[in-house]
């Protein structure tokens, strides 16, 4: 295992992901949509995996616009789905591909900041489903597919407060530390038996609307815009990658 890739210092081809198939949640804003052009820029087929069927049509057509490979919705509720929508998502990718060679886990949500004391049951519940349960799950059954790839990678979107927990962030940082955990346990089960590498990845503070709704008072003009955080996710989607699991990496320098 090579401790000392980096990511953000990959020099990426415009083919570098020519020919993989890479599916993404949460692809249609902020990160996940930049992520999602990003990919179809370098050449990957992309499955859009998110519940606004609108905003996925619209992610579609800027890939198409742009004239990458056809990009393929799939209309996914990552809160309501059952053990079937799993099942059905899973059945439709394998038809028509055959395997799955990049999944991204970026969709979540923030819930509320406040103490644990003060935090509300419903909104700990959601959060956790959202962030941790659905992501296992989602995961869970799309490892078949994972390892008919030569060459898989499993992104999980983490947090600084993932990374060390934070006083007041209540579910949304124990959700990014258990992702940690998540990741941590399967690329140990995953190393020296397949093909599918699994790291984490911190974006950092980036112009979205999560941040937004965590810093309401923080001028977003002075926060990193999302399509300039991209390219250490696509680094590690594509082949300069390969063999690096159980990583944890940022995809900004550390603040100052």
């Amino acid at each position: 295992m090579n401790t000392a890739f980096d990511p953000r210092t990959v020099s990426l081809r415009p083919d570098e992901l020519a020919g993989r198939v890479i599916a993404i949640t949460g692809p249609t804003k902020g990160i996940g949509e930049q992520l999602a052009l990003a990919c179809a820029r370098h050449g990957a087929t992309v499955v859009l995996v998110g519940r606004n069927v609108k905003r996925l049509e619209g992610v579609h057509a800027e890939i198409e616009k742009a004239g990458g490979p056809e990009a393929v919705i799939a209309p996914f509720d990552l809160e309501k789905a059952v053990a079937s929508d799993y099942d059905t998502l899973a059945s439709a990718m394998m038809d028509r591909y055959g395997r799955l060679d990049g999944l991204v886990h970026n969709a979540s949500l923030l819930g509320m900041l406040a103490p644990i004391d003060h935090y509300d049951v419903a909104t700990w519940y959601r959060v956790m489903h959202v962030n941790v349960t659905a992501a296992f799950a989602l995961t869970h059954v799309l490892l078949p597919l994972l390892r008919k790839s030569e060459d898989a990678s499993v992104i999980f979107t983490s947090s600084g407060v993932g990374r060390r927990a934070r006083a007041f962030w209540g579910a949304y940082s124990v959700s990014k530390c258990a992702i940690e955990g998540l990741s941590e346990i399967l690329s140990q089960e995953l190393e020296n038996v397949s093909h599918v590498r699994v790291n984490t990845m911190n974006p950092g503070a980036t112009r979205t609307s999560m941040r937004l709704q965590a810093y309401p008072s923080e001028n977003p003009n002075l926060v990193t815009p999302p399509e300039d955080i991209v390219g250490p996710y696509v680094a590690l989607l594509g082949p300069a990658s390969r063999g690096i699991t159980g990583q944890r990496f940022d995809a900004q320098p550390p603040r100052d």
